[in-house]
């Protein structure tokens, strides 16, 4: 109970210089994924620290097979309908494949539309140290970034597969540079997708900013997942890093039946049901 007189603790706004914070003072960072508005609602609602409007929507909401033909415009709907809905959490947009590797006046253009038209707090940008002039040009210019380093969806293409990224030593040490120059180039956080724990370890040790894990242990300044992997709506993908709290599906499912039998039986609607 509060004492008498004193007043409600007023919900936190969460910014970039917040998470950075976060970092400095060991307090663990929750990410999760929204694509409309109920859910960003929800997230905000319950203290989620910053919500990823995450191209994983092509997945998820489109039924893409990945995340490739999701587009600028998709995002911005997408972020549009989550941005009326959060008061507190900071909200971070995906920039989708081709959005901004092309060139850096393309990124600028489309990272430009995103903040503009949604009003939101940063973009994600998935890369290494082949982004980096891009990243210091789009802060250069006011866009806050997060980078996204290990597993990249969008070079999937390139790696044909879903598999642990930097294993071999070779590629943990690219890594690892890639993190740095990142963090050198002015991103304030980074995304690390699918890595083994201790290379994980070492990037946030490495680093001045916070790492967001995602399939990469426990020792990252923070951890993001799917909301409907984490919900228990996807239910073909279950990778091991994929805690599911609930099974959404088969609730869902049971009530849709529910429903079909109130109609047919004609249990529904009943006279309070009606006017």
């Amino acid at each position: 109970m509060r004492n008498k007189g004193s007043t409600p603790t007023k919900p936190r706004v969460v910014t970039t210089k917040t998470v950075m914070t976060m970092k400095k003072t060991g307090e663990k960072i929750v990410m999760l994924t929204a694509y409309d508005y109920l859910v960003g609602k929800y997230l905000d609602q319950v203290g989620v620290d910053v919500i990823l409007v995450g191209d994983s929507l092509g997945n998820v909401v489109h039924g893409y097979e990945t995340t490739l033909p999701v587009t600028v415009d998709d995002m911005i709907y997408h972020a549009k309908a989550v941005k009326r809905a959060v008061k507190n959490a900071l909200i971070v947009v995906d920039m989708p494949f081709m959005s901004f590797q092309t060139s850096i006046d393309d990124a600028v253009r489309n990272a430009g539309r995103i903040m503009k038209e949604v009003g939101v707090g940063a973009v994600k940008l998935e890369g290494g140290e082949y982004i980096a002039d891009i990243v210091r040009h789009l802060v250069k210019i006011g866009i806050p970034v997060m980078g996204h380093l290990g597993l990249t969806p969008q070079a999937i293409n390139k790696f044909g597969t879903y598999e642990v990224r930097a294993q071999n030593k070779e590629e943990a040490d690219e890594l690892l540079h890639d993190a740095k120059i990142l963090a050198k180039a002015g991103v304030f956080a980074i995304v690390l997708e699918k890595i083994p724990a201790t290379l994980a370890k070492k990037v946030t040790e490495s680093v001045p900013v916070p790492t967001i894990g995602i399939g990469a242990g426990p020792f990252c300044d923070g951890q993001v997942l799917v909301v409907y992997d984490m919900l228990g709506l996807t239910e073909e993908f279950k990778p091991r890093f994929v805690r599911r709290y609930t099974e959404l599906a088969e609730i869902m499912r049971n009530a849709f039946r529910a429903y079909i039998n109130d109609v047919k039986s004609q249990h529904f609607p009943s006279d309070k049901e009606s006017y």
